[in-house]
């Protein structure tokens, strides 16, 4: 009963994150972020400010999350949907570039928002910090390493990384057309900023076969 307990809880708690996240976008898109209050998003998801600070501690953190969504643990979930085979390098980098490069309709219209609101832009980059934790869990299950530091220092330079393409990605500049638009190719830009990282990440894939094999 109390694992039941647990799952319902958790299942509420998602389902409460995703109703904040939604009403967030559509208020945003709907009025213009800059006339969203807190209050506001916590009336249309149906729930007490109070509740939602329990969730995001911003307005922007919630219209962000349109885009990032649960993204930290599908980027552990691509990783283990990986063929065995793959190098632990390219398979870090394409659960990378495959997550923050396939938002759906909402998460387009919400990227639009982001590219032209200074808030909304740190509140997108620093989202990157939440990859972390699931990151160093899938590296290190994909090590089997004895070396407790080295999946959590490889997930620390990539999430650093992929901030570093998030910040050139976003710093914008005015089309022809008058319209702001994102500087550069996305994926390739996490591939340029992660690439530095590939001859680490081999060398750690590298010690792990070969321990197995003592």
């Amino acid at each position: 009963m109390t694992t039941r307990r647990t799952g319902l809880r958790e299942q509420k708690k998602r389902a409460t994150r995703e109703a904040l996240r939604a009403a967030a976008l559509r208020l945003a898109l709907e009025r213009g972020p800059d006339n969203v209050r807190v209050d506001d998003i916590a009336e249309a998801a149906g729930v007490s400010p109070r509740t939602y600070n329990n969730y995001f501690s911003s307005r922007e953190q919630a219209i962000v999350a349109a885009v990032t969504g649960e993204r930290e643990a599908r980027v552990a979930a691509t990783m283990a949907d990986r063929p065995a085979h793959a190098g632990l390098a390219d398979t870090v980098i394409e659960a990378i570039v495959d997550q923050y490069t396939a938002p759906d309709q909402s998460g387009q219209e919400a990227l639009l928002l982001i590219t032209t609101r200074p808030a909304l832009r740190n509140a997108f980059i620093d989202t990157t910090t939440a990859i972390e934790n699931p990151l160093t869990d899938a590296i290190a299950e994909r090590l089997g390493d004895d070396e407790p530091h080295t999946a959590r220092v490889l997930a620390a330079s990539v999430a650093t990384a992929v901030r570093l393409a998030l910040e050139q990605w976003l710093q914008t500049t005015a089309s022809s057309s008058g319209l702001v638009v994102p500087s550069g190719s996305l994926p390739d830009l996490l591939r340029a900023t992660l690439a530095p990282l590939t001859p680490a990440l081999d060398a750690a894939e590298q010690r792990a076969l070969r321990r197995r094999h003592q």
